[in-house]
């Protein structure tokens, strides 16, 4: 986890095989009636996310020239079966 005033990034990764420092908002769900759990990420939180990763990209020059993908992971169900789903690119920043 990243934590900072701005907010919160649950993963930060480097995918090599795209130069590509992905930023990942993890969401869990024990069911479904109000929606998935990758329903969660509204435009508020994506907005948040975007700000604390550009904090980040501020704090750690050396990744200032990649490129930057915002994914969002859903777990959903109960932890002994849980259904994973990752959305790549789930929104732009």
């Amino acid at each position: 986890n990243y934590l900072t005033k701005m907010g919160e990034i649950d993963i930060i990764m480097l995918d090599k095989s795209e130069q590509t420092l992905v930023f990942v908002e993890v969401r869990y769900r024990q069911n479904t009636y109000f929606g998935s759990a990758t329903d969660t990420v509204d435009q508020n939180k994506q907005a948040k996310l975007v700000r604390t990763a550009q904090y980040y990209l501020q704090q750690h020059s050396k990744y200032q020239e990649f490129i930057c993908r915002f994914d969002v992971v859903g777990v959903e169900s109960d932890l002994k079966y849980p259904r994973i789903n990752w959305i790549k690119d789930a929104f732009g920043a």
